[in-house]
């Protein structure tokens, strides 16, 4: 019996260590693939913010565009719509006759729901296989169950690597000849998905194109050509330039880059080069980046809610001109301020910024702290559901930091912008 498989691609844009696509070319006879720029997601959220601001959806263009050429080279079609999947994979299915469905296991409430409206929508019998391809510890092999996950990191951290391992990178082959079906799609404009086209911003810290490729590079270079991986503790807290930080999470963001990949290339690096502590952190940061995910997939909606996972009343206030003040790079704190009007103008900020300007907004300002997320959501290139909440949690004070901490802002800048660098850069120009 010919088999044909549909993989559905949403947040694991690539072709290396996919789990869906290596699944789907060892089992069937055809393989086919499907994304949707779902129009939902490029509409207005329920503080009048867009989903998928210009940055990340100019990113996410880029990286589909990339995934298609890719997955051309193997022999597999990528159709691409604007277009909601509840209408678009049921067409498919029924068209080529699919018999199997591949896709990312996601469990965020929006996710799910999209999930479970399309299997009402396919009227076939159509095995539906997914799996987590997310994590740099897999559920399976973390030790312990979903429920006992630690509320504090370290915890967490110790346990896994101590008795957990990181699986083997999957590989795919290409597909034979006979499985190339006409592209009949193309991947949409700016435009076509609600924006303008704009010019990167010449002090941007992110200059990168998305794509699996370019991400790929990256690693590369940030690794073995340039050998930045050996001081990225000591770096990792800059402000100014490409290379303070690996920018890895931009690629994660959409899965045009595997953890694992990241983990196994971190370890080649130490039986090579060097392992050291900033060889470790970089894969420290990758078990934060999990903590996130499993502390998601323990609570489930409770991310999103104003009480957090701790449930704590909090007093907090909606004021609208302190919001547009912190929007607009406008507050009494110039640190504040000037990654404010990073973010505004690149939509990418450190992660030195995103503390401090979230714990002003939240704990400072008192400000409802899902409206500071969901402005981070719209603007960030390398939004992720589970790193953005689960950072936010942690600094409102209703997520998994026990010490409920408040950033000094004017020490924080003064001791990693002592020379105002950083905020000359975006204050003095603020203009553009």
């Amino acid at each position: 019996m010919t088999k044909t498989g549909l993989v559905w691609f949403r947040n694991d844009l690539r072709i290396h260590d996919q789990i869906s696509l290596v699944k789907a070319a060892k089992e069937n006879s055809f393989v086919i693939a499907v994304y949707c720029f779902d129009p939902r997601q490029f509409e207005k959220d329920r503080f009048g913010f867009t989903k998928t601001g210009k940055y990340r959806a100019q990113f996410l263009i880029e990286t589909v565009q990339d995934l298609q050429q890719q997955l051309n080279e193997l022999n597999i079609p990528l159709f691409v719509h604007v277009d909601v999947p509840e209408k678009i994979i049921p067409e498919y299915v029924k068209i080529h006759k699919v018999t199997s469905v591949y896709l990312q296991n996601e469990w965020t409430s929006e996710e799910r729901e999209v999930v479970n409206n399309v299997q009402k929508e396919i009227t076939s019998n159509v095995d539906w296989i997914e799996a987590y391809d997310q994590f740099l510890f897999h559920p399976e092999d973390i030790p312990m169950t979903i429920d006992k996950i630690p509320q504090v990191f370290t915890i967490f951290r110790k346990k896994c690597e101590k008795y957990a391992s990181v699986r083997q990178l999957e590989t795919i082959s290409k597909m034979p000849e006979k499985n190339r079906v006409p592209q009949q799609t193309r991947v949409p404009t700016l435009q076509e998905l609600g924006h303008t086209d704009f010019d990167t911003d010449s002090r941007t810290a992110f200059p990168f194109k998305g794509g699996e490729k370019t991400g790929l590079q990256r690693l590369h270079d940030y690794t073995w050509n340039t050998k930045k991986l050996s001081y990225y503790k000591n770096t990792r807290n800059g402000l100014v330039g490409t290379d303070y930080s690996s920018k890895f999470s931009t690629w994660l963001g959409n899965g045009s880059l595997s953890p694992r990949m990241i983990y196994h290339e971190v370890k080649k690096y130490e039986s090579e080069i060097v392992k050291n502590q900033s060889s470790y952190w970089m894969i420290f940061e990758l078990i934060w980046r999990d903590f996130f995910k499993y502390i998601s997939l323990k609570h489930g909606n409770d991310i999103f809610k104003l009480e957090g996972i701790l449930h704590t009343p909090y007093e907090w206030n909606t004021d609208k001109q302190l919001i547009q003040q912190w929007i607009d790079g406008e507050t009494a704190e110039p640190f504040v301020n000037a990654n404010m009007l990073e973010l505004k103008h690149t939509g990418w900020m450190s992660n030195r910024g995103r503390q401090n300007v979230a714990s002003y907004f939240a704990k400072t300002q008192k400000l409802d702290w899902r409206i500071g997320a969901a402005y981070f959501e719209s603007l960030l290139i390398d939004y992720d559901v589970h790193s953005n909440y689960g950072n936010w949690l942690y600094v409102s004070g209703v997520g998994n930091d026990p010490r409920d901490r408040t950033f000094n802002v004017k020490l924080q800048a003064a001791r990693y912008d002592g020379n105002n660098k950083f905020q000359n850069l975006w204050l003095q120009t603020s203009l553009f």
